[in-house]
């Protein structure tokens, strides 16, 4: 597939993740209140949860991994942005992660008793060692060339490992939210947010496909070996 062909899985990416965001707003802001850090409804409190998780760490994320070669700038520009974005990502989902101990605590609800809470914990983790490695290896101080030539094709590797982690452990989190409400009696097991809730995990499932193909290409992994010298 030709470099155009390519691009256009990133324009799908950019649209999809427009659809989840305004997908998982509508279900914590329309079918279950909103979202509030303080609230004699604690239910508001992890709304707050799968709304910054999803923009953090898949959409901000996903976005991170595709500006380094999607965008028209030069070269140090793209990986500023790459780590803002990354940062951005990583502030978000520490938010998101806080707010869901929040909601625990206050609820008298114990932490850390699910797959989806562990699968977390190690994916948020691992995200701030990659970071870190990256900014301390390709920013400030930065390493020398022939380190980063051996490291760069293992932060791509590294990088969409922890975002599918990330996407993976998002659809344990819809798995969960929609099991729990469905066995409370909270809401129809074929009800309109039933069938949201489900319906924005398969679009979150396309969005991380789409971004993977774009980052994965034949044509991407040969423009990164060709660049090596001038990362």
């Amino acid at each position: 597939m030709g470099k155009t062909k390519m691009e256009m899985f990133t324009y799908v990416s950019h649209v999809l993740a427009l659809v989840s965001a305004i997908l998982v707003l509508v279900w914590c802001i329309h079918f279950r209140g909103g979202l509030a850090f303080h609230s004699t409804n604690k239910s508001l409190i992890f709304n707050v949860h799968p709304v910054l998780m999803l923009i953090g760490f898949i959409i901000m994320g996903g976005e991170g991994i595709m500006s380094y070669k999607a965008l028209p700038c030069s070269r140090d520009a793209k990986k500023l942005i790459h780590l803002i974005l990354h940062a951005i990502a990583l502030v978000l989902g520490c938010v998101g992660i806080y707010a869901v101990f929040k909601f625990h605590n206050e609820s008298g609800i114990e932490n850390l008793y699910s797959l989806h809470s562990w699968v977390g914990l190690g994916t948020i983790s691992l995200y701030g060692f990659q970071w870190i490695l990256g900014f301390t290896t390709f920013f400030y101080p930065g390493g020398t060339l022939s380190i980063r030539r051996s490291l760069i094709p293992w932060h791509v590797l590294f990088g969409l490992f922890v975002f599918i982690l990330a996407v993976g452990n998002a659809e344990l989190g819809f798995l969960e939210k929609l099991t729990f409400l469905e066995s409370s009696g909270m809401l129809q097991k074929y009800g309109m947010e039933a069938l949201l809730i489900n319906f924005t995990a398969i679009v979150v499932i396309l969005l991380g496909a789409s971004i993977v193909i774009s980052t994965v290409t034949p044509t991407r992994l040969q423009e990164k070996a060709n660049n090596f010298d001038d990362i």
